[in-house]
């Protein structure tokens, strides 16, 4: 069987994934107010008052949400290039995601920093139009790929999930077709041995243990995700795996609550949990990647039930088309608000929930309406500047015409 004719041109829907996908991109608000209140991160802008609750509320989060955003992309992009083959998926990542990466990194990166100098300093004046071009003095730095660039104060910030996918996108066309040749005995062996998939928990294991964890990348070595990418394009939509995941979902579950709880230790107890050398560390980062996974395939099993097939919700489509330009957005608007808030002498849920609401009904607007109404700006922002209901990124499902 041909890499090309494994992919059904009219796959079911996958409202889950979809689903998924949503939360994910919008809980990223939730997080990133939340980090204004840790007592452990160096988010852009700090309230004097933190508390530790923070620190559950975000491990419970990095532990599977990323990854799964990830696993999501590789998916759609299997779709993607069977519909429109290796050379124009190339093209197609490269305007669709390229072209909002460099806008936002000259537009909105710049804001969260400027942001952080006038928090830190109260006699910091500089104007954000003198900043700006600090900002962008920069000078190449190949050591960090695919981060090629570096500068006192330059930082792709929240992009990086752009940066990384972007470069998982390149990397894979190339070798698309092989991969996609080999899943079908994947498959199979899968279907044998269910076992099997639990095998990528101990590369992601010895990846974070030896290679370090990244705080800056929601926790995760920025070569993890990788893993994740190439398990959803490869393997993710094979029926074999769906089932094997629905059978193994609560004991595989089960098993990645009791590993994460395994990390609490090593976290809660050294000085640089995501890099030290020291065996406790090791054993903590390793114990930390193999419980991603396991968060990862037992949410996918959970949630991936016989069903009647529906048509997703007006909302989910319109959310679904949303979920790029909102992620580009959301963190500039989040430190924006914080900026104003955490000077307030107000409990800690009332700041969080202004932070919250107030970034939701600005981010939202913005994409409502700026970005989704001129062809121009639907294009800056990597959504088809031709149809305003195409989502920003491949959907694991043809496309589905949207609420007008």
């Amino acid at each position: 069987m041909s890499a090309q004719t494994q992919v059904p041109a009219t796959a079911p829907r996958r409202t889950e994934l979809d689903a998924l996908r949503v939360f994910v991109v919008l809980g990223l608000v939730f997080f990133h107010a939340a980090l204004v209140f840790s007592p452990d991160d160096d988010f852009y802008v700090k309230n004097a008052q933190t508390t530790e609750v923070v620190t559950v509320f975000v491990g419970f989060g990095v532990v599977w949400a990323m990854p799964m955003l990830f696993l999501v992309a590789g998916l759609g992009s299997r779709y993607s290039i069977h519909r429109r083959g290796a050379g124009r998926f190339t093209r197609e990542r490269l305007l669709r995601l390229g072209v909002p990466l460099v806008l936002a990194t000259l537009v909105l990166c710049p804001l969260p920093q400027w942001l952080r100098l006038r928090a830190a300093d109260p006699g910091y004046h500089e104007s954000y139009w003198r900043f700006w071009p600090r900002f962008l003095t920069v000078h190449p730095d190949a050591a960090d790929f695919p981060f090629v660039l570096d500068g006192e104060y330059f930082e792709t910030g929240h992009l990086w999930f752009v940066v990384l996918l972007l470069t998982f996108s390149l990397l894979l066309a190339p070798v698309a077709a092989p991969l996609a040749a080999r899943a079908l005995r994947m498959g199979q062996a899968v279907e044998r041995r269910p076992a099997l998939l639990l095998l990528p928990a101990l590369l992601l294991a010895a990846i974070n243990a030896f290679l370090g964890m990244e705080e800056g990348f929601a926790g995760w070595n920025r070569w993890a995700y990788l893993v994740f990418f190439l398990f959803g394009y490869v393997l993710a939509d094979d029926d074999r795996v769906r089932g094997a995941l629905r059978r193994l979902a609560v004991p595989v579950g089960i098993a990645g609550l009791a590993l994460f709880a395994g990390t609490a230790p090593g976290f809660m107890a050294l000085d640089d949990p995501f890099t030290e050398g020291s065996p406790f560390a090791l054993v903590t980062r390793a114990l930390f990647g193999a419980a991603g996974w396991c968060w990862v395939m037992a949410i996918l099993g959970l949630l991936d039930r016989p069903r009647e097939v529906r048509p997703a919700s007006r909302t989910m489509v319109y959310l679904g088309i949303a979920a790029l330009p909102v992620y580009v957005l959301h963190q500039p608007v989040v430190v924006a608000l914080a900026y104003g808030v955490v000077g307030w002498s107000a409990p800690i849920l009332v700041e969080y929930t202004v932070i919250v609401a107030g970034s939701l009904a600005v981010i939202l607007a913005l994409y409502e309406g700026l970005v989704r109404r001129a062809r121009l700006t639907r294009f800056l922002f990597g959504m088809r500047a031709d149809a305003p209901a195409t989502a920003a990124l491949d959907r694991p499902d043809p496309p589905v015409t949207p609420p007008r």
